[in-house]
């Protein structure tokens, strides 16, 4: 290994450490013995392992143990080198077991993750002869403290925006997105492009929507075959790292009629104005507001039916969430998406969507692709 991609690694398992640091200081805080993370995209985040079955438990004091099984023995000591390693096939309950065996009384548990029989399995692991152990809810802790991003995240983040903005431009040059195709076969071309590209995978189902199918805000492709003069919605994104990106673009298949070009400026203007409010301290129920105010305004309200964005990183929908419905205030460093539409049924709609991070100085646009209405 060479000197500076040592030093990267060494980098990069700090930045893990301080992730569990913070989960830690959360159990100190809450005077829990320790903490219980089942799900594994919380694992993959604390540690860095990403096998299919895993549990962790972070200490108050003391060093983290990772459980998984057999088949990952080798990979979670590649992974995961700065905790201790189990090998158990039931994770979790092997885990409760180890934090009572070592005298913690008071175990946080991911109350959102763990089923009610699992909870029962938990308790009998942990409690086998009722000596007075409790296991304490912490709920979706470990998911706000994902919501705001570190270095590698964002890093990760810009390259899984790239990638998709490099795969819609490569298929618009090359006339992949054009009146005879259908919308599963555009869908399939974009998605070769972000994998011919490096993407690991694609981040969802890619959305392509054509005509009166692109008024369906989650419309699944068909052999609908795009015609001129269709809005064509394309919904989609890459992950690399792990790391997932989101954008939405409309098209128009020939000349705009008036009507699509004024629902068009109407999104555009809420998009620009959902960005705009991304100012750290901004109530996440204001930020909807601001976007939303001039579709309501346009008489359009009831054709705009579902949030403003979302979070995003290792899952496609993260906290925080923007809506009417959403709780808590916007911090430096959380990705999430603006993505206002107005869907006409019948007719068909117009989604804008971006990937930003927020920061102090207003928030950093990940997608780059043109968000000017295209005539194809």
């Amino acid at each position: 290994m060479t000197e500076l991609s040592s030093q990267t690694v060494t980098q990069d398992r700090a930045r893990i450490l301080a992730r569990r640091e913070r989960l830690r200081a959360l159990a100190r805080s809450r005077d829990l013995d320790a903490i219980l993370v089942t799900s594994l995209v919380n694992v993959r985040y604390l540690t860095g392992f990403t096998g299919s079955n895993a549990a962790l438990l972070v200490r108050a004091g003391g060093t983290d143990v990772l459980a998984t099984d057999g088949r990952y023995t080798t990979q979670a000591g590649s992974q995961a080198p700065d905790v201790d390693l189990l090998i158990e096939r039931a994770c979790g309950p092997a885990l409760a077991g180890t934090a009572s065996q070592s005298g913690a009384l008071r175990l946080g548990y991911e109350s959102h993750i763990v089923t009610v029989d699992g909870l029962a399995g938990l308790r009998a692991a942990m409690d086998p002869v009722g000596s007075g152990t409790d296991l304490i809810s912490i709920g979706p802790a470990v998911e706000a403290l994902r919501s705001v991003k570190d270095t590698d995240e964002i890093r990760a983040l810009r390259e899984a925006c790239a990638l998709a903005d490099r795969a819609l431009a490569s298929l618009i040059a090359e006339g992949g997105l054009q009146v005879g195709r259908t919308e599963r076969e555009v869908g399939r071309d974009l998605d070769n492009r972000m994998l011919s590209l490096g993407a690991e995978s694609v981040s969802f189902e890619t959305i392509v929507a054509a005509g009166a199918n692109s008024a369906i805000p989650h419309h699944r492709p068909t052999d609908a075959v795009l015609s001129g003069g269709d809005f064509v919605k394309l919904d989609f994104g890459a992950t690399f790292a792990g790391y997932h990106s989101d954008m939405t673009r409309t098209f128009v298949l020939g000349r705009p009629a008036d009507w699509q070009t004024e629902i068009y400026d109407l999104v555009a203007t809420a998009q620009r104005l959902g960005r705009e409010a991304l100012v750290v301290g901004a109530s996440v129920v204001d930020v909807d507001a601001a976007a939303r105010a001039p579709i309501a305004d346009a008489g359009h309200g009831p054709a705009f039916s579902h949030g403003l964005g979302h979070g995003v990183g290792l899952e496609i929908h993260e906290a925080p969430a923007l809506s009417a419905l959403g709780a808590g205030r916007l911090e430096a460093d959380m990705a999430v998406t603006v993505e206002p539409g107005v869907y006409l049924v019948g007719r068909g709609g117009v989604r804008i969507e971006d990937t930003l991070v927020v920061g102090t100085d207003g928030p950093d646009l990940l997608t780059m692709t043109s968000k000017e209405l295209v005539a194809l």
